[in-house]
Order: structure tokens, then C-alpha cells, then sequence
């Protein structure tokens, strides 16, 4: 698993394209806030599922994991990712996993209120 930046954007604009990196296969972590958001690219030929896990619980109801499918040859954006939601207990980081990584780029971003 591996720990993935935060890339913060700002008015002088940001190149995605730079922040991308191959997801693993063991799936990746980052830093939440309720001002990130992720871009998932999917450049294979099937779609994928990305889960965003969501280890606390309300009145002790458990919270149902974030995420969704990834069409073949799409992006999708997910976020944002509040601490209280998705910051997992031990490491404090959001714990995101992918049905498939084979062509599969993600990138993390953090998109400042003005």
C-alpha cells in the first residue's frame, strides 16, 4: 500500500497529468479533508470498482463505503473526504482499494475554499 500526495491546486493552475501514479494492487492510501478530492483513471478495457473505506459509525450504525465503478477508458472524481468519515482509526489516512489496477492511475488533490 502505498501513501499517496496530496497535490494542492491553486489559481496559477495544476497539471493532473503530472499527479497521477499506477494504483496498487494492495490499494493506497492519503490524507483526508473535506477539501480533497481523487481522480480515478481507468485505461483498461473493463470497468473497476474503487472503495473508499469508512471505518466509523453513527448512533453505532456502521458507515457504508464510499466509491464506485470506473467505466473502461474513463475518469471519475470522488470526494471530498472528511477525517471524521473516512480517516482510518489507526493511521488517520483514508484507505482506498480497487477491483482491478492494471492500466489504473489515481491522483489526489486538495482544492483550497478561496
Amino acid at each position: 500500500m502505498a501513501t499517496l500526495t496530496v497535490n494542492a491546486v491553486t489559481q496559477a493552475g495544476f497539471r493532473d497529468d503530472n499527479a497521477l501514479v499506477a494504483a496498487a494492487g494492495g490499494g493506497d492510501a492519503f490524507a483526508p479533508g473535506s477539501d480533497v478530492f481523487c481522480r480515478v483513471n481507468n485505461g483498461g478495457g473493463s470497468p473497476i470498482t474503487v472503495t473508499f473505506a469508512t471505518p466509523g459509525t453513527v448512533a453505532g450504525l456502521g458507515i457504508a463505503d464510499g466509491g464506485g465503478s470506473v467505466t473502461n477508458a474513463q475518469s471519475r472524481l470522488f470526494g471530498p473526504f472528511p477525517a471524521p468519515i473516512y480517516a482510518d482509526p489507526t493511521t488517520g489516512l483514508v484507505i482506498v482499494t480497487y477491483s482491478g489496477v492494471t492500466t489504473v492511475t489515481i491522483g489526489v488533490f486538495r482544492i483550497p475554499a478561496p
